[in-house]
């Protein structure tokens, strides 16, 4: 791995560990550890999917990114260092497509020194929960490389899938899986005879290979479906688990309840449209009475799970206990957690920008706010204490973040409590209507898992 490389990558990892909650890794093992590869790789998060990839490989990976940020400049010359390799699209400059054949030959360049490459056959981000129809370019690359070798199987194909829980929140979680290698031989060997029908058979495989690493929605229009129904329902049935498994928390697979729920919503679509739109239209009534009363679903939820007085009462022993650290934790790190949001609402207008752009603006400002706070602490006190100052900044930034998010849980709960004391009707109402959601869920997941003979739940 090139110095420079895996210095890069080092900060970026503790970048990763200081912004995600979590980034869950799936058969790394799958990778090898030498000889030439070519990761498939969904695009939904713009630069931070390459960020993540490289992250996690214990490889240089050498990714294709286009040829648009390739211009003359500081960043053209930090990928240039970074071994990335420039691909031009379409939608940036149709004249330049010519230009791909060096693409093309850098990449056969990398993989014959045995390297890495990472490519995005979807060939642009975007914010579908779901694998767009990818490009050509991966099974091409793929099956000339393969077929200029004489010592075969020589390539390593892996789709890759990035989820994120959030794409647009601080501390989400993520899930990085690499599929099963998909084996070349089968379409090589018509490559020769007809290379267009063999290029359109292994991108239809790498599609698949894609698709099955990923939460897919195969339809558009059921997306906001899932969505609603995930919001409501994963929560219980995270607490099912628990409480009839005896599962802890890091033991269940939110990814496999929400990759369960798309399931369920497709079967109901298929089996049973009629009541598939009687759900939806029941959420949409539920959520249109949360915003006549401006209450938030999470108050809703909390009071129909309310924990017991003993554990309130520890959770509020520890929340004024910890009050002085979020005070510190937010006033160091108020401004550096504020501004990159702010910059990203005023600088992107695409979804899959805003994170990129919130995390590169707080990769300046961060270490910028930090480096400012602690050169005054050093002024007024010595060097071991700004030391120290400047080790606990990024874990009181942490907990002061936690801090805030239970401040807002607490808010919703009292908005509700006000509801029920002035308008209890109302407060009942919403009540009702969530758990007769519910209720309905739960009868549609007992009829799935009964038609389908499983228990993917």
């Amino acid at each position: 791995m090139d110095p420079l490389y895996a210095f890069v990558r080092l900060v970026g990892r503790f970048w990763i560990w200081f912004f995600l909650k979590s980034v869950e890794v799936r058969h790394l093992e799958r990778v090898p550890r030498r000889g030439p590869v070519l990761l498939c790789v969904n695009h939904p998060n713009n630069f931070i999917d390459s960020l993540l990839v490289g992250a996690v490989v214990p490889r240089q990976v050498h990714s294709l990114a286009t040829a648009a940020l390739f211009r003359p400049g500081l960043l053209a010359r930090f990928l240039t260092a970074m071994g990335a390799i420039p691909i031009y699209r379409r939608q940036d400059d149709p004249d330049k497509m010519d230009r791909n054949i060096a693409t093309f030959e850098a990449c056969f360049d990398a993989l014959e020194r045995g390297q890495l490459i990472a490519i995005y056959p979807e060939g642009t981000t975007h914010a579908e929960p779901r694998v767009q129809r990818i490009k050509t370019g991966a099974a091409r690359i793929a099956l000339e490389a393969e077929s200029r070798h004489a010592a075969r199987p020589w390539l390593t194909l892996i789709p890759v899938g990035l989820n994120f829980e959030a794409r647009k929140s601080f501390r989400s979680r993520v899930l990085v899986a690499f599929g099963e290698p998909i084996p070349l031989a089968p379409y090589l060997e018509h490559y020769r005879d007809d290379p267009w029908k063999a290029v359109d058979a292994l991108t239809s495989q790498i599609q698949w290979g894609m698709e099955a690493q990923v939460i897919h929605v195969e339809r558009i229009e059921l997306a906001a479906v899932i969505r609603e129904v995930e919001a409501l329902y994963r929560g219980d049935l995270v607490r099912e688990l628990q409480e009839e498994r005896g599962l802890s928390p890091k033991q269940i697979d939110l990814f496999r309840l929400s990759r369960a729920i798309v399931a369920a919503v497709h079967y109901f679509k298929a089996h049973d449209p009629d009541r598939l739109e009687r759900i939806w239209q029941r959420i949409q009534a539920y959520k249109a009475l949360l915003a006549e009363y401006r209450i938030k679903d999470q108050a809703v939820h909390g009071q129909l799970q309310l924990s017991p007085p003993a554990k309130r009462l520890h959770r509020t022993g520890l929340a004024l206990l910890g009050l002085p650290l979020f005070a510190y934790g937010a006033t160091v790190n108020g401004l550096p957690y504020f501004v990159p949001r702010w910059l990203a609402r005023k600088m992107t207008r695409k979804e899959t920008d805003y994170a990129t752009a919130r995390f590169l603006s707080a990769i300046v400002f961060f270490p910028l706010f930090w480096g400012l706070e602690t050169w005054v602490v050093w002024r007024f006190t010595d060097l071991k204490v700004a030391a120290l100052f400047l080790a606990s900044l990024p874990l009181s930034g942490l907990l002061a973040y936690h801090y805030l998010g239970g401040l807002a849980r607490l808010r919703q709960r009292l908005g509700f409590a006000t509801l029920a004391m002035t308008r209890n009707h109302a407060a009942t109402r919403l009540l009702t209507e969530r758990q007769e959601i519910l209720n309905e869920l739960d009868q549609a997941k007992a009829d799935y898992l009964t038609a389908t003979k499983g228990s993917t739940f």
